[in-house]
């Protein structure tokens, strides 16, 4: 029988909790920051009877939590008992004097007194939370790491390899009269091929119809674009992987978002998964 993953993500506030609840979500996992202790429980609970079982789940856990926090102990011990269950802790810390340089570039106030960061307020932070970093199973200093070392780090405690597997592709289709989209990391304009909207019988349909799909897939450029973009993620997605990103958002564009962009978004979601990449699908102009 196959255990099902949970990784309790702990540590001190503006320690990089934040970007370690992102990469477990970028390798799959079913992420919720700041849920109480209890209900955790009461969640891996229903999640093990239920018919579409969540195999991998990560919960960020802090002081922000108030009076729920101190039910962590109990929580701990309990998902140490279960059966079927790979329990983890990870504790997520960083200097006093780093996180109080963090606090004031961001400007953000510190959730335990909602007020200005100083060495004082988090090091009454870390003495509240010792026994639960005693408790740990793994333990990152992020002073002197960026993301990408943060990531990395996570992937050699955590990982399963540089899986393409484990890649996220995010595709969305959009209309350019409605802007671009703001996540978009690569942006492609579908413009170049011959437009369904001027043909009568496909004018009122959009590129989920397998006619207006045929017509633009049968035009040689569109053939020869979709080789080639096929070709380009293929090369740079292990070179993603290494800088630690897993995932990558690829936005189609025509002038509508109703026939272009959403076929040639449908083609390269079907291929992207034949490849066994996670793929997630949107046609922004279609809601």
């Amino acid at each position: 029988m196959k255990q099902m993953k949970v990784v309790i993500v702990t540590g001190l506030s503006g320690a990089g909790k934040t970007h370690a609840a992102d990469w477990f979500e970028d390798r799959g996992y079913y992420c919720v920051d700041n849920m109480p202790p209890s209900l955790i429980l009461n969640f891996v609970e229903l999640t093990s009877m239920s018919e579409n079982k969540i195999d991998k789940a990560a919960f960020v856990v802090d002081i922000r939590g108030g009076e729920f926090f101190h039910d962590f102990n109990e929580c701990i011990e309990k998902l140490k008992g279960y059966e079927g269950i790979d329990f983890k802790i990870l504790f997520v810390e960083a200097s006093n004097a780093t996180l109080v340089k963090r606090y004031n570039e961001t400007r953000r106030s510190h959730p335990l007194t909602g007020g200005a960061a100083s060495a004082e307020v988090i090091q009454k932070e870390r003495e509240k939370l010792r026994s639960i970093r005693s408790h740990s199973d793994y333990i990152i200093d992020t002073t002197r790491l960026k993301v990408a070392g943060l990531n990395e780090e996570l992937e050699r405690i955590f990982g399963e390899g540089e899986s393409e597997s484990a890649f996220a592709i995010n595709i969305v289709s959009f209309g350019f009269k409605y802007g671009i989209p703001a996540e978009a990391d690569m942006v492609f304009d579908m413009r170049f091929i011959p437009n369904p909207f001027y043909v009568p019988s496909l004018k009122k349909l959009t590129g989920n119809n397998k006619k207006v799909s045929a017509y633009v897939m049968k035009n040689h450029i569109t053939q020869v674009f979709i080789k080639h973009l096929h070709d380009m993620i293929d090369d740079v997605v292990p070179y993603y992987i290494k800088e630690g990103k897993y995932h990558l958002n690829i936005a189609f564009g025509c002038t509508g978002g109703q026939h272009r962009s959403v076929a040639t978004a449908n083609k390269m979601a079907e291929i992207f998964k034949e490849d066994g990449f996670r793929v997630n699908l949107e046609h922004r102009q279609l809601k």
